[in-house]
């Protein structure tokens, strides 16, 4: 028995035949049993005590090898709420998980992808927000094992922060710009889920909206952190790179910044979170990185997770906790006591078992009444984690109290110096209509007014600085004097101590030195019969000794007296500690009230300047609303003249169109750019307006130009025209009705309006006259040829008016004929005056080039007066179709004789009209 006592503890701590493997297949069971009750198709949260499993799974074997082997198995592409659990089962074991999960995910990063990019191709609430979730967590892992310095839960310290940063201002941009796409994904993915709870009017007790809200604690958990690192970033950026560099990086913090304040009062407020996580509060407004000293005024948010109460089930056994050596060294040691004394007996055996059962019951209900104690602990540091974090924000929002009015005095500043400038802007544009005008100065007085009330303000507000101010001073005089007694109450406590301490050690002396004389008189006692004369001494030294006692006695009455005298002092200044706290008390009452009227007062004043604001905006939008009324009125009178019957007479140039249509366009830019700047600013609506009037003249004008174009233009143009213009003063006046309300002010698009002007411009370029198709150049060449061709025109029709009168001689006599005759002859000489028109004209032309040309050559002359030219060369062609159309109304003679082509003949040899234009000479009928 003596040798089975002298073998290690840690043999008998292994039933036989228990093996690795089997410890290995419980393991997996457990897990795979964790696994398959976390992440499942039912729309319900995951419950946390399966979550814990599969977390203190990785820290069994060190990773996530286990995890994975049953995550890859599951059917994630056949149901979108097992995907969303399984993303965030995988969210919580990065975060809390061994460290060596990250790597473990890294390989497994194209199953993520894989499963979000098959949810995000389909319509499902679930796989809408299972595609977000993949692409936070793909972030995650990416920005985790690039900087290893942040764990995955990450919480690290400032320092550490300072570490990884560094002094480079380059890795310092670069880690900012990370942090914000990281802040980026987790708010997205919470804005998606509030997004789908308000469309499925889900409530958070509810188990479908808790099965989306749960994974919302672990965002909340990083997007504290990220705040946090992003501002001390900031910070350093703003320290190292000029303001007007880092513009777009406080432009994006800013927009995270009320996200992500939006996002914590909207948590705040359900139910579901009030239970399990405690949820920071953000400042007011963002940190001025501006301003350096803002810094010290940045509060880190703290999240705080109370402990949940044990479940009551049965605790498994996932971890097995060994102080011993590795798990091969029993086994082997077991096989060397085997083989050294042999295998126990039946008996013996039964009765090690049975100890070593009991010993791993007590062990295990040691462990859990060790973990239910943690579990307190941690329960009691959250608590007073939670009240110190309330005990920092209300001194947080007390300081803020104190600088609120000196912010909301520079706000009314800035806000006044932008109601003066938009005035003088007002003065400039209100110039261009009597009515806006009357208005402008109606505002400028109200203005004068918003001063005054400005100024009223300010002194009030100065007053009640003032009066702050005094109350400060009267409670800092008040802490003095208690600070003041409680010095003097610590310094007589401290007295009363010493003198007690400077008795006890008298009496600790008196003692010893008592307690060394009896010795000595023992010793001496012995020696009485050697020694008579030490005898005397002994007795003299007694008598010493004793006088000596008496004197420390009158000592100790004395010091008893003191103590006593001291502690009647000491109850006086306890009174006077009471009166001056009872004093102290009444006076931070006083304080109190007088605070809470300074308040009030203030925020009397705050709704008079809200009530001061909202008055500016209704008049600019009333100066607004008139203006458009007024250009719907002007556009309405220029759409109804396009169907005035008077209007039929008016006339207009393509060339004046095309003015007034680019006119419009430029006109419409402005239009656009006001509109712009109205939605920006609302205070500010004189460049709209200014706008508003030129456009509604410009476009008006354009219609009605475009009417009177129409009246002198062929037909199918002239349709496209009017139809055109209709279409321009329809948009424009739908975008005058856009403009005169507030619900679709925001909506109307002047852009609209460009579309039609275009198309005026275009149809008025495609209707001025053309041209001949001919250089300049060859303008002499076209001249001298077009002569040629009406010359032999006129001889042509000549000749054959000439054969038409002597074929009539031979066809008819009597009346007739002379009728023919007559009708010929007159259209002989009708030619004969053409050819003296030709030949005079040609000789004429001749003399003006030979005249006018100077040093220059014919073509020169031609080219440099090509107006003349052209009208000459179409004068030539009216002339020659003239004269042929004369000779080819013929045809006709043979059914109604000459009698009945008198009236064609005439009408047809007049000259071409503006509606009727010259035919050219290759239009002249074949032969």
């Amino acid at each position: 028995m003596n040798s089975i006592k002298s073998v290690p503890a840690r043999v008998l701590s292994r039933r036989p035949g228990h093996s690795l493997e089997a410890e290995r297949e419980q393991f997996d069971k457990t897990q795979a049993i964790s696994i398959s009750k976390a992440i499942n198709t039912q729309e319900a949260p995951v419950k946390e005590k399966h979550a814990r499993r599969i977390i203190l799974g990785t820290h069994h074997e060190k990773g996530a090898f286990t995890f994975w082997s049953y995550a890859i198995g599951l059917p994630l592409p056949s149901s979108s709420i097992l995907s969303w659990k399984f993303c965030h089962v995988l969210h919580k074991v990065l975060r809390d998980g061994h460290p060596n999960v990250l790597h473990d995910c890294q390989r497994h990063r194209s199953n993520i992808r894989e499963i979000g990019d098959l949810w995000g191709h389909l319509h499902d609430r679930y796989g809408q927000l299972v595609n977000v979730y993949t692409k936070l967590l793909l972030t995650k892992i990416s920005f985790h094992l690039k900087h290893p310095q942040f764990p995955a839960g990450l919480e690290v310290t400032d320092e550490v922060l300072e570490k990884t940063a560094g002094t480079d201002v380059n890795n310092i941009f670069q880690l900012t710009v990370e942090m914000f796409d990281y802040m980026d994904c987790e708010l997205r993915l919470s804005e998606s889920v509030f997004r789908q709870l308000n469309t499925a009017i889900a409530v958070s007790q509810m188990s479908s909206g808790q099965c989306r809200l749960a994974p919302l604690i672990q965002v909340i958990q990083d997007c504290s952190h990220l705040y946090h690192y992003t501002v001390k970033l900031m910070f350093k950026l703003h320290a190292c790179l000029p303001a007007d560099t880092l513009q777009g990086h406080r432009d994006r913090f800013h927009e995270q910044f009320h996200s992500l304040r939006n996002f914590f009062r909207r948590a705040s407020d359900m139910l579901y979170f009030k239970r399990l996580i405690q949820i920071p509060r953000l400042p007011e407004g963002p940190p001025n990185f501006l301003r350096a000293s803002a810094l010290a005024e940045h509060i880190k948010p703290v999240v705080v997770i109370p402990e949940e109460a044990p479940e009551d089930e049965e605790p498994e056994n996932l971890i097995e906790i060994s102080t011993g050596p590795p798990a091969e060294e029993p086994a082997v040691v077991a096989d060397l006591f085997e083989q050294t004394f042999g295998p126990p007996n039946g008996s013996l055996k039964d009765d090690r078992d049975v100890q070593i059962e009991t010993l791993k019951r007590e062990v295990e209900t040691l462990r859990a009444e060790l973990e239910k104690i943690r579990l307190e602990a941690q329960r009691y540091v959250s608590q007073l984690k939670g009240q110190v974090n309330a005990l920092e924000a209300e001194l947080e929002e007390q300081r803020k109290q104190k600088q609120k009015a000196l912010v909301d005095n520079e706000q009314l500043r800035h806000e006044l110096a932008q109601l003066q400038a938009a005035q003088r802007e007002g003065e400039r544009s209100q110039g261009l209509r009597e009515e806006a005008e009357k208005k402008a100065s109606a505002i400028e007085a109200r203005y004068h007014k918003l001063k005054e009330k400005h100024s009223e303000l300010i002194g009030t507000h100065a007053e009640l600085l003032r009066k702050n101010a005094d109350t400060a001073k009267q409670l800092t005089v008040t802490q003095q004097s208690q600070e003041e007694v409680a010095r003097v109450k610590e310094q007589l406590v401290f007295q009363m101590e010493q003198v007690k301490r400077e008795s006890e050690v008298k009496l600790e002396e008196q003692s010893d030195l008592l307690e060394k004389l009896k010795k000595e008189l023992e010793a001496k006692a012995g020696e009485l019969a050697r020694a008579q004369e030490a005898l005397t001494r002994t007795e003299q030294s007694g008598s010493e000794l004793s006088s000596r006692l008496d004197t420390l006695s009158a000592e100790k009455a004395a010091l008893s007296s003191e103590v006593q005298r001291r502690e009647a002092e000491l109850l006086a200044a306890q009174g006077l500690v009471r009166e001056k706290e009872a004093a102290l008390s009444s006076e931070r009452q006083r304080s109190s009230q007088e605070s809470a009227e300074l308040r009030g007062q203030l925020a009397g004043k705050e709704s008079q300047e809200q009530e001061l604001r909202r008055r500016l905006l209704d008049q600019q939008f009333e100066v607004l609303r008139s203006t458009a009324a007024e250009a719907e009125r002007i556009l309405q009178d220029a759409v109804a003249k396009l169907d005035d019957p008077l209007h039929l007479r008016c006339t207009s140039s393509p060339d004046y169109l095309v003015s007034r249509a680019q006119a419009a366009l430029d006109a419409m830019s402005a239009l656009e750019k006001g509109h712009a700047q109205y939605l920006v600013s609302r205070s500010d609506a004189s460049a709209l307006v200014a706008a508003l009037t030129q456009f509604s003249y410009l476009a008006a004008d354009t219609i009605v130009n475009g009417g009177a174009t129409s009246h002198l233009a062929p037909t199918d143009p002239a349709d496209r025209l009017v139809d055109t213009c209709r279409e321009c003063g329809a948009r424009a006046l739908e975008l005058m009705g856009q403009l005169q309300e507030q619900q679709t002010l925001h909506q109307a698009r002047p852009s609209l309006v460009r579309t039609p002007l275009q198309g005026i411009l275009q149809l008025g370029q495609e209707l001025k006259p053309k041209s001949l198709d001919v250089r300049q150049e060859e303008l002499g060449a076209v001249v001298d040829k077009e002569m040629a061709a009406t010359s032999a025109a006129i001889e042509d029709a000549v000749r054959r008016i000439e054969d038409m009168m002597n074929q009539a001689r031979h066809a008819s006599s009597g009346v007739k004929l002379e009728v023919n005759e007559r009708i010929l002859n007159s259209c002989t000489d009708l030619m004969k005056a053409i050819r003296l028109l030709v030949t005079t004209s040609t000789s004429l032309q001749k003399e003006i080039v030979e005249s006018g040309r100077g040093a220059a050559t014919q073509q020169e002359f031609y080219a440099k007066n090509s107006r003349w030219t052209e009208g000459l060369i179409s004068a030539s062609k009216a002339v020659g179709w003239g004269a042929t159309q004369l000779v080819y109304v013929a045809p006709g003679r043979r059914r109604t004789g000459w009698c009945s082509t008198r009236a064609s003949t005439k009408s047809s040899s007049s000259a071409p009209t503006r509606s009727q234009p010259a035919r050219p000479s290759s239009w002249l009928p074949p032969r």
